[in-house]
């Protein structure tokens, strides 16, 4: 017959009481601790349609969307045919606001806040068009992604700020043979004409500067510390070669011949 084992009744009056005491604790703010004014209104589209309203400014009207909940997410229609809507998200752990707007596949601008009036403020800039530097300006929680910074001069600039990021990126690594991938890639004009973004490590090209971008026409890595390269088609490996260079004149000599510079945009299939 099994002995009968007794627990610790210190640790049977220590467990009761910590039970006790968790149950006692105070549970984490609440909506209405955090946002009175978004809870009274019954949802964070109307608080923002209310606040427009007391200060004079339009939204067109703030949505919320069925997936989400109508207390912490809203949208503001955009009055721009190259931005989407902005949206608007509330936090649950502190009151904190935060905006985030995209245009043409690319992110382009974000920010965080405890003020709704400041969200409004930037909302209305966002629907009016005004340049997204002059949002910034005006509503100094609102930041510019890196593209952010130079969307509105063209695909060309877009297209120039990434190269110039990737080969900083690329300067700041260890890996001497990605270097010298980035910069063979940089230095033919056919590649430096495409938008150029990574993938597991591999170096990719778009015909569009948003997000999702085309199909890469040539991909390229390299292998690792035997600075040996390899070189990617639509439909498979197109060969490895000893440098870098080498491994760009191949990539190019698989071109389309009409292949031109990268374009504003996401890619449509």
């Amino acid at each position: 017959m099994m002995a009968r084992v007794d627990r610790d009744p210190d640790a049977r009056t220590a467990g009761s009481a910590g039970l006790r005491q968790n149950a006692c604790m105070p549970s984490g703010p609440t909506m209405d601790d955090l946002y009175p004014e978004v809870v009274a209104a019954g949802r964070l589209a109307t608080s923002l349609d209310a606040v427009a309203a007391d200060h004079g400014l339009s939204l067109g009207s703030a949505r919320t969307s069925e997936w989400s909940s109508p207390l912490t997410w809203a949208s503001v229609p955009s009055g721009s045919s190259v931005r989407d809507d902005l949206t608007v998200s509330a936090s649950t752990d502190e009151r904190r606001f935060r905006i985030e707007g995209w245009g043409q596949g690319i992110q382009l601008i974000a920010g965080t806040t405890d003020d709704l009036v400041e969200v409004v403020r930037a909302a209305h800039n966002w629907r009016s068009g005004m340049p997204l530097h002059g949002i910034r300006r005006s509503v100094p929680f609102v930041m510019l992604t890196r593209r952010g910074e130079v969307v509105e001069l063209g695909p060309a600039r877009v297209v120039a700020a990434e190269w110039q990021w990737l080969r900083q990126r690329a300067d700041e690594t260890d890996r001497p043979s990605h270097r010298a991938l980035i910069e063979a890639a940089y230095d033919e004009p056919r590649l430096r004409q495409l938008y150029p973004y990574m993938s597991h490590s591999v170096l990719n090209f778009s015909t569009t500067t948003g997000y999702p971008f085309s199909p890469s026409p040539v991909s390229l890595g390299a292998l690792g510390s035997h600075s040996n390269f390899r070189v990617w088609g639509r439909s498979g490996v197109l060969g490895e070669t000893a440098t870098a260079a080498e491994a760009v004149a191949l990539a190019v000599s698989h071109f389309p011949a009409d292949l031109g510079p990268a374009v504003a945009g996401r890619y449509e299939a």
